[in-house]
């Protein structure tokens, strides 16, 4: 009587974990979901921290500071740290060995951004009455103008992980003194000894200006400025690099690594951690 209970129990037990294991188990569907969902919330291994390439390339990066159009951080900023496509990087790098023979060195302003930061961009560009940086970076421009000339859209190419916002220093290198929230604003576009101090050689106007001055041909620049202007744009090019024509700092990679995809994960360094 024992035996027999006991190899009835022992049947139930295997039945009953047999039955378990078959729950437990993964639908094809599942399977192929879990296989595809990422491994952590960072970037591909394609991008690398510009550091990593190159330490000597300086870095101010504006929109993990107030100093922006908006008056506040960015979402997605989480650290100033520079993240690029491994290819774009290196050759920032080679562009930079160029300048530094020269007495200069590259300044980056901006490089990946969060598809998260171009939605925070959008939100502000729609409420038409945060006016707070308008005197700085958009004196000439109403508000409800950037979207239709093209001052704010909803994506961004520095999404894609191969452009980058940029500018030239002389060498050595002085310091930028921070922004502090509420001082008096300036004009993007007065002379450089007026508007907001940069370390950077004098580009015209100073970066992210929603104005025609900003355009990297603009007739109106000449002399110093123009020449400026041009060492960049032809240093870049010799990389690989394509300016956009409306905005002299801004510059993309070609052939772009990721030409049809918009990145979300976060700028900070744990996003590219072991690349």
């Amino acid at each position: 009587m024992r035996r027999r209970l006991g190899s009835a129990l022992c049947a139930f037990g295997a039945a009953a974990l047999a039955f378990l294991t078959v729950a437990a188990a993964p639908s094809p569907a599942q399977a192929q979901a879990q296989a595809q969902r990422p491994k952590h919330a960072g970037a591909p291994e394609a991008f690398v921290s510009l550091r990593s390439v190159d330490p000597t390339i300086l870095q101010d990066m504006r929109y993990a500071t107030d100093h922006t159009f908006m008056g506040e951080a960015v979402d997605g900023y989480r650290q100033p740290v520079c993240i690029l496509t491994r290819p774009a990087a290196q050759a920032l790098k080679k562009a930079q060995r160029t300048l530094l023979r020269s007495g200069y060195t590259l300044k980056v302003y901006d490089c990946y951004r969060p598809q998260r930061a171009v939605d925070h961009f959008v939100r502000w560009a729609k409420d038409l009455d945060d006016t707070a940086m308008k005197g700085e970076f958009y004196p000439r421009v109403d508000k409800s103008r950037l979207f239709a000339d093209g001052y704010i859209a909803e994506k961004s190419g520095h999404s894609r992980g191969s452009t980058v916002d940029l500018t030239i220093v002389r060498l050595p290198a002085g310091p930028t003194r921070p922004y502090v929230p509420g001082e008096k604003l300036k004009p993007c576009f007065a002379p450089k000894s007026e508007r907001f101090p940069d370390n950077s050689v004098d580009m015209g106007t100073g970066y992210d200006c929603f104005d025609t001055l900003s355009h990297t041909d603009d007739p109106r620049v000449q002399g110093m400025q123009r020449s400026n202007r041009q060492l960049l744009k032809s240093t870049l090019a010799a990389q690989g690099f394509t300016n956009l024509p409306e905005e002299w700092w801004h510059f993309t990679h070609k052939p772009e690594l990721f030409p049809d995809t918009y990145f979300d994960f976060p700028v900070a360094r744990r996003s590219v951690a072991g690349h």
